[in-house]
């Protein structure tokens, strides 16, 4: 199996920490997203950030990467050829929650989920709200489409909508 070279580097600062009485943060994700994992592990170890900076950290490598065309920005298209995300982080020391639902026009949800539990009092928010919510905290408004995604669309239109997945 070949090892690109900040995977190597994390093994054997890992195997170094074997073999010492030093711990180690760990990082587990339950999709094979590398690089959103190695972000998150980098943002806890080298940066020596909070673990809710990690976590947004590798969620917006994906988000930012489109890991297997199913996080972020051009995913699977609605009846009217819109994107829309979702996301939700909670903060395992409180237990706190942060989620936002049905989030059109935002790439970084994963963000604005993140100041949903740090400048709200709410748990989640949805639809329109969200983006709108999402600029005043200055997150850009953007299109989620992508090429892929308007050809997706167009596929399924042409195919009598189907499958249908409602």
């Amino acid at each position: 199996m070949y090892l690109s070279s900040p995977y190597l580097i994390v093994l054997l600062i890992a195997q170094l920490f074997l073999l010492t009485s030093a711990s180690v943060p760990l990082v587990i994700n339950t999709w094979n997203f590398r690089d959103a994992n190695f972000q998150a592990w980098k943002a806890l170890y080298w940066e020596g950030r909070t673990p809710l900076d990690a976590l947004v950290a590798g969620c917006s490598a994906c988000e930012i990467k489109q890991c297997d065309t199913s996080v972020g920005f051009g995913g699977s298209p609605d009846e009217q050829g819109n994107t829309s995300l979702d996301a939700m982080i909670m903060d395992g020391r409180t237990m706190n929650v942060g989620a936002v639902a049905n989030v059109r026009n935002v790439k970084n949800v994963i963000g604005v989920a993140r100041h949903v539990l740090e400048y709200t009092r709410h748990t989640l928010l949805a639809g329109d709200q969200v983006s709108e919510f999402a600029q005043e905290m200055g997150f850009p408004l953007e299109s989620l489409q992508t090429t892929a995604s308007r050809q997706q669309w167009q596929n399924w239109l042409a195919n009598n909508c189907q499958p249908n997945f409602w």
